[in-house]
């Protein structure tokens, strides 16, 4: 197949355009911060959404939708606290904090939003009804364990620096396990990816796993460094079977992209399967075995 310069072009600024975007959104402040993953907490949503209804062949109506997402964003408030509380932080709206404030009232209008779409003409599907309200756990949960994950350092480091670290871990799995594949691949992965190798994806682990174990290390010199290998390997490995996740979706929904908001590369799900599912594991790792060590230990992360 020729080179096409056009398409090259379109899927080069795109992802420079979305680069620059996240790294504003992560780094500038625990705003933008949480602006970012706001938009695409329901970016994720609509699009999960209309994965459901081509999969189930049905028509959601607009208030279940609306009810689905509104009450997800109402359990991402509920997680961010501590970064956003009211009082003397520098984080809050007039002394109002997003959790204690926001995060109840928030819920109950999309628990209200969803009751007015259930009692509508438009006929229920219940399995439909059930995989769209997955998305409380595989969308909403994610994002406000997100929110959360820089917590667990207890302010011994920087804001986000966990968040950045997860997500620089799999940018680095998806791109190493592409030039691997590409080079000795030859032993296809599962029928859901087809273009998948076990070669390209245990190198694209391995990879990543040195990468920023060697980087945090460095940046953190008066560590045991282990740990940050430990994450990197659980960020990668989640990372990738969340990649098979969102594939599997699609391949039911006989769509090739979950969206089109970045020309060349899909959707909010196309670019965010992988941290959906590495965010949860990623959490419960740092929660269970560096909090126990810094227990054991009479440290601080």
């Amino acid at each position: 197949m020729a080179f096409n310069w056009q398409t090259f072009r379109t899927r080069a600024l795109t992802a420079i355009l979305f680069v620059v975007v996240m790294l504003v959104g992560l780094l500038w402040n625990q705003w933008s911060f949480f602006v970012l993953f706001s938009v695409i907490h329901f970016g994720c949503w609509w699009e999960y959404l209309q994965i459901v209804e081509k999969i189930h062949k049905v028509k959601l109506h607009p208030y279940v939708k609306l009810g689905f997402m509104v009450l997800g964003y109402g359990l991402v408030l509920w997680c961010s606290g501590a970064f956003y509380k009211g009082g003397s932080s520098i984080y809050n709206i007039n002394g109002y904090d997003l959790r204690g404030n926001f995060s109840f009232p928030v819920s109950i209008a999309g628990f209200v939003l969803l009751i007015l779409g259930i009692f509508q003409k438009t006929k229920i599907d219940l399995r439909s009804f059930g995989r769209a309200a997955a998305g409380l756990l595989y969308i909403s949960l994610s994002w406000g364990l997100f929110l959360t994950i820089d917590i667990i350092s207890r302010g011994s480091i920087k804001p986000h620096y966990f968040s950045v670290f997860i997500i620089l871990t799999i940018w680095i799995n998806d791109t190493m396990a592409y030039i691997v594949g590409s080079l000795i691949g030859k032993t296809p992965l599962t029928k859901i990816s087809p273009k998948k190798t076990w070669e390209g994806t245990i190198g694209g682990i391995i990879l990543a796993v040195i990468v920023m174990g060697i980087i945090a290390s460095a940046l953190r010199p008066s560590r045991d460094g282990f740990e940050w290998y430990l994450l990197a390997a659980v960020a990668a490995i989640a990372g990738t079977y969340g990649d098979l996740l969102e594939s599997k979706l699609k391949r039911m929904a006989l769509i090739k992209d979950s969206g089109h908001i970045m020309p060349g590369h899909g959707g909010f799900l196309d670019r965010f399967d992988s941290l959906l599912l590495a965010v949860p594991f990623c959490w419960v790792y740092l929660m269970i075995f560096l909090l126990s060590f810094s227990f054991l230990h009479g440290q601080t992360i």
